[in-house]
């Protein structure tokens, strides 16, 4: 994919009116039409501090905890609130915990050994596919 700038998007959206608007203030809304997806489900075999650090899962419920060298796994869902769904299923599906669930953008981090983590990633993955009729993704894992 190709990176335009930022009058060539404006340029694509307005066509003809962008002309009338050029130099004046203009607003955009980011809007997201959520569909049925699980839209990335990855899986990071072995974590470093400085992973989790910038993840934010060395804080909060979580502070004082050392999950270095655990797995980590990555899974985005639209609608946002299936997230919760997601939560459910991994956590039956393996011995892993909660990392961070945000039922407002739909993201899921799930955190454990990495047969644990691969087991809850996919059949999480597998559920929304087959039993809820989702458009999922592969499962990914670095």
């Amino acid at each position: 994919m190709a990176h335009i700038t930022k009058e060539e998007l404006l340029e694509k959206l307005f066509h003809d009116d962008y002309k009338n608007l050029k130099g004046k203030k203009l607003r955009l809304t980011r809007l997201r039409v959520p569909g049925k997806e699980v839209c990335m489900a990855h899986i990071i075999s072995t974590s470093q501090t400085c992973v989790y650090q910038n993840l934010s899962l060395h804080i909060g419920v979580h502070e004082g905890e050392d999950h270095t060298g655990e797995a980590i796994g990555l899974i985005r869902l639209t609608p946002w609130e299936a997230v919760v769904v997601a939560a459910d299923t991994a956590m039956k599906s393996g011995n892993v915990e909660i990392g961070f669930m945000d039922r407002f953008c739909g993201s899921l981090i799930i955190t454990g050994g990495l047969s644990d983590v691969q087991a809850a990633v996919e059949e999480t993955v597998r559920f929304f596919h087959e039993d809820l009729g989702f458009k999922t993704c592969q499962v990914h894992r670095s």
